[in-house]
């Protein structure tokens, strides 16, 4: 029996990589920006580059926050470290965010 191929709607809820969405945003934006797809095509494909962005904002996130952590000094002026518990840290990140794209060049 074969896997059935991964589609684009499902990459973001698999467990891909930060860079693979990435690469997965940029295409779509490179898509969208080409203005070739018709109406439905177009919200489909903003509809899954949202759920991408949101994977990259949440692993920027949980990477961000494991590293506050590891940057914590005791008195002796060494690194400590706590355990990171990433459910916790994804309910407190459900808030949508809003980050203004830079102008283009």
């Amino acid at each position: 029996m074969t896997p059935s191929p991964a589609t684009p709607e499902t990459a973001a809820s698999e467990e891909v990589s930060f860079e693979t969405s990435l690469a997965t945003l940029e295409k779509i934006v490179h898509g969208l920006e080409d203005g070739q797809q018709g109406l439905d095509a177009s919200l489909q494909l903003y509809e899954q580059g949202i759920q991408h962005l949101q994977r990259c904002y949440r692993l920027l996130d949980t990477a961000e926050q494991k590293i506050e952590l590891l940057m914590n000094v005791d008195e002796q002026g060494r690194g400590t470290t706590a355990p990171f518990d990433s459910a916790a840290a994804s309910e407190e990140k459900l808030a949508p965010r809003t980050r203004k794209r830079a102008p283009r060049t």
